[in-house]
């Protein structure tokens, strides 16, 4: 009776639909955890990311919602990538915000550029070097690593090197490696990989006098991509994406720029934009394929293509958080980093505590690694100083776990008050925290 009912009063499929609804019962109860109100505790971020988030910042996170295509978020867009080719000091086009992490980032600049049996040469000195050819393995690309102890960076020669006995299409460095709290260098790496001429050669000059003569010394070529990871140092260290050459520069939100951790910021040159359009086979990813992006973008001019529902809430985020760098000034950003880190790193040997990179040059300004003191467990240390005093450090990753702490003075927690906290909160960290005399 009741079959017939719905059939003549709901239609057939609503009455299909009330069938089904009468032939299965809920097995999986409302989540009792869900019935509690949302707690999270208040606490000062100084690990190696994500950082504290700026009011402002905060603030952009409960705005209204509004379409993702609507005029309104495209002017958004727009207004971001504008900030991108600030921070990152760039004319590309191509550039933009990537709906992921900066692993998600990672994978845009592999994806698009690499193909299968391409070779690919990898600065390995952390872990991001080591996460650069695990995915490229999986594209099926050559993967040559250049391994360095944690610590250690990569001189103009040892690239030289790799460059003239793997000639790849694509070299890959960290520049703020947040594993181990390493800056590389990067002036000259870029125009290492592009020298080139028509016959194949460089000159030591290019425009010799007749005093040179014709034994003019001659240099090789490599005709190479330059792929750059600065989601640790972006904002905190100075870094010129097209006066260094760099092809193909990504970094992250949730640094210096104060953001919430998901979305990416990347760039590609005019040379990366034409081995990408030139491709033999299409990206392995479709999410990722930066030739969709761009048309999302509007990097591809007025009309716009429908590719993913880009996060919003995080645009409006990620544009605060640019317009707020722009506002302080980069090179005003990069001394505060440079400046508040040199005041960490006395506060830590003050307490007797060994910085892991010794090389001064090569600290990174934005996440300080310091070397686990003789006896104690890293652990013991990191959880007594966010139990009693609700700061948040990290231990090692990768190739530097068990060895070091790392601390994170990133965007606007790179303050001395902030380290004057924390210097009393490891002060008694060592005193309570158990001590292996063995």
């Amino acid at each position: 009776m009741f079959r017939t009912l719905a059939s003549v009063t709901l239609g057939p499929r609503a009455a299909s639909w009330v069938q089904t609804m009468g032939s299965h019962q809920l097995q999986v109860p409302p989540p009792e955890a869900l019935r509690k109100p949302l707690a999270v505790p208040k606490r000062l971020l100084l690990g190696p990311g994500p950082s504290n988030l700026t009011p402002r910042v905060l603030a952009a996170s409960g705005l209204r919602m509004i379409g993702h295509m609507q005029k309104e978020a495209l002017q958004i867009m727009d207004e971001i990538k504008q900030g991108i080719q600030y921070v990152f000091q760039t004319r590309n086009p191509l550039t933009l915000a990537v709906s992921g992490s900066g692993h998600c980032a990672m994978e845009t600049a592999l994806f698009n550029i690499l193909e299968p049996g391409d070779s690919f040469l990898v600065g390995a000195n952390g872990i991001w070097g080591q996460r650069a050819a695990e995915i490229a393995e999986r594209i099926g690309a050559r993967v040559y690593l250049m391994i360095k102890e944690p610590g250690g960076h990569y001189t103009l020669q040892e690239v030289e090197e790799g460059l003239a006995q793997h000639k790849p299409v694509l070299l890959f460095l960290t520049h703020g490696e947040s594993s181990t709290g390493v800056i590389q260098p990067l002036d000259g790496y870029g125009e290492l990989c592009h020298r080139l001429n028509l016959d194949g050669h460089l000159l030591l000059d290019e425009n010799p006098g007749p005093e040179a003569g014709p034994n003019a010394q001659m240099l090789p070529w490599y005709q190479c991509l330059f792929l750059v990871d600065s989601v640790a140092s972006l904002g905190g260290v100075p870094i010129y994406m097209d006066q260094q050459e760099i092809d193909i520069l990504y970094s992250g939100s949730q640094k210096v720029l104060n953001s919430p951790p998901g979305i990416s910021l990347i760039s590609f040159s005019d040379k990366a934009k034409h081995k990408i359009y030139s491709r033999k086979t299409k990206p392995v990813s479709f999410y990722t394929d930066i030739m969709c992006l761009a048309k999302l973008w509007g990097c591809e001019g007025e009309t716009r293509m429908v590719h993913h529902t880009t996060p919003v809430i995080s645009l409006y985020c990620l544009r605060e958080s640019l317009a707020l760098i722009s506002e302080q000034g980069l090179e005003n950003s990069w001394r505060k980093h440079r400046e508040t880190t040199m005041y960490l790193h006395d506060r830590l040997q003050e307490l007797g505590l060994q910085l892991f990179v010794k090389e001064p040059a090569l600290r990174l300004p934005t996440i300080t690694s310091v070397t686990v003191p003789a006896g104690y467990n890293w652990r013991d240390i990191t959880n007594y100083v966010l139990d009693h005093f609700n700061i948040e450090i990290s231990g090692g990753l990768g190739p530097s776990e068990g060895k070091v702490l790392r601390i994170g003075l990133l965007g606007c927690n790179a303050t001395k008050e902030n380290v004057d906290r924390l210097a009393e909160a490891l002060r008694e960290a060592l005193k309570h925290c158990p001590k292996n005399k063995l």
